[in-house]
């Protein structure tokens, strides 16, 4: 099923193509501009922020709770009747060390807010909160695919392998542009988009 869109693509490689170079230049423009840190720090309302700027110009769906229910593989996201007060309690959750930030980004994870692109904004999210709380951000250029996908499935029984592997994977270069650009593209591949490069862009 091909997402409604408002560039009126109904081809799904295309809509692909699409939604990475546009949402890529956004991500980009929102580091540049320095509207990054307009963003409020560990609340939804700084998710739908950054989901918004991020995929407005796509879909109208953009930073707006989802209106349907959603699973990937086997597993089922927040049910609808249940996301408002899960994003009520994961606001109130605690972040004040490198677990508790885990635990929330875990949180927010299994609430999948939005209909799409929510661990592509939900990444910049968490690295906010990390640069905020404890001065460090993630070099996701060290945290190999694979690993990651399979902790962040287990993290919904268990959190601590997604610790154990974004832990190590922390640095200091919090205000590093080339950092951020970087990271940009490995969580776009992480969820299968490699077309562009977001310094190119």
């Amino acid at each position: 099923m091909i997402l409604e869109n408002k560039l009126n693509i109904a081809n799904q490689v295309e809509l692909a193509k699409a939604e990475e170079k546009i949402s890529k230049q956004k991500a980009k423009q929102l580091f540049d501009s320095g509207d990054i840190a307009k963003v409020e720090v560990g609340t939804f309302a700084g998710l739908a922020f950054i989901h918004a700027c991020l995929f407005g110009d796509i879909y109208e769906f953009a930073g707006k709770i989802r209106d349907v229910n959603i699973a990937k593989g086997n597993f089922r996201f927040a049910p609808l009747m249940y996301l408002e007060h899960s994003l009520k309690h994961i606001d109130s959750m605690p972040q004040g060390n490198f677990d508790e930030i885990i635990e929330k980004y875990v949180e927010m994870n299994i609430a999948h807010p939005f209909r799409e692109g929510n661990g592509r904004a939900t990444r910049i999210w968490l690295d906010l909160i990390l640069k905020t709380q404890i001065k460090q951000v993630v070099d996701w250029n060290l945290v190999d695919k694979d690993g990651y996908l399979s902790a962040m499935q287990r993290s919904v029984v268990k959190d601590i392998e997604i610790k154990a592997l974004l832990k190590p994977a922390l640095t200091d270069q919090i205000d590093d542009r080339a950092l951020f650009m970087k990271g940009i593209d490995v969580s776009y591949y992480y969820e299968g988009y490699s077309e562009f490069k977001t310094e190119e862009l």
